[in-house]
């Protein structure tokens, strides 16, 4: 592997395993606030099954000597983060530690189903990628991902079918949403050299099957689609970045920090 090959494949692999950690975090904070317990149940599982993703995409930056799993996946600065802006955004006001939690349910489901969509894209695409432990991790990858979009395009469509508010509330979730999906289908600055070298296909690639898809999906549910996915608070591939993001580091890292020798 030569050192260029490199470079892009390490920049990848931060930005498949900072997506899933930040998208299974928030997902934890759900624990005990859901709608209903057969939920919490469900979104458990599927939280832990992402922050599994999270750690398989690390174990591979392990291998290519970028350092321990954990961390990478605690000792990291913000600053130092490949995940998209949208999967480090908090749930709503409050806080499930500290303060009263007011969490939104409907961007919740519109976050993580649009993310789900974009997710299965990418590892359909990333099963032919020309590093063959990435294209295997791919395949492990496939069937619990493809149970997560289940999951949620299952809420997506009783919630947007439902009279009234439901509908209401999710129509302004997926308008939230739609502003920094973007940075979702964002490949990074090295977009090209990731492309060339044959690791993922291209961001238009991945982005017309998302869309293809996705307003079908919009069609069957007399939904205006939103147009052209936009990244207006910039690219968490290139190191952009909010205040959730802090605040979500500082807590999920605090008992590592404590003791670094404890597993995550």
């Amino acid at each position: 592997m030569n050192i260029e090959y490199k470079e892009i494949l390490v920049d990848l692999l931060y930005q498949l395993a900072d997506d899933d950690l930040l998208v299974s975090y928030r997902g934890s904070e759900w624990l005990g606030l859901v709608p209903h317990i057969e939920e919490d149940v469900a979104y458990s599982s599927i939280a832990q099954n992402v922050m599994g993703h999270a750690s398989m995409f690390y174990q591979l930056l392990e291998e290519l000597g970028e350092g321990k799993v954990d961390d990478l996946a605690h000792l990291r600065s913000a600053a130092e983060r490949k995940n998209a802006i949208l999967l480090e955004e908090v749930n709503g006001t409050g806080h499930w530690l500290y303060d009263e939690p007011c969490y939104d349910w409907g961007f919740t489901v519109v976050r993580n189903y649009f993310y789900e969509l974009i997710k299965k894209e990418k590892i359909n695409s990333l099963k032919k990628s020309s590093y063959m432990p990435l294209a295997q991790v791919a395949v492990k990858v496939d069937g619990e991902a493809l149970y997560h979009l289940m999951h949620w395009r299952t809420w997506f469509q009783q919630l947007v079918s439902a009279e009234g508010e439901a509908r209401d509330r999710m129509k302004k979730a997926i308008t939230k949403v739609w502003k920094d999906i973007g940075g979702v289908l964002s490949l990074g600055p090295k977009r090209d050299d990731i492309v060339a070298a044959g690791l993922i296909e291209s961001e238009s690639v991945l982005k017309e099957r998302f869309i293809s898809e996705l307003k079908e999906e919009f069609k069957k549910l007399n939904l205006d689609f939103p147009g052209e996915p936009k990244m207006e608070r910039g690219d968490g591939r290139a190191g952009i970045h909010t205040d959730d993001l802090h605040q979500a580091i500082a807590l999920l890292s605090e008992v590592y920090n404590i003791n670094p020798a404890v597993p995550w």
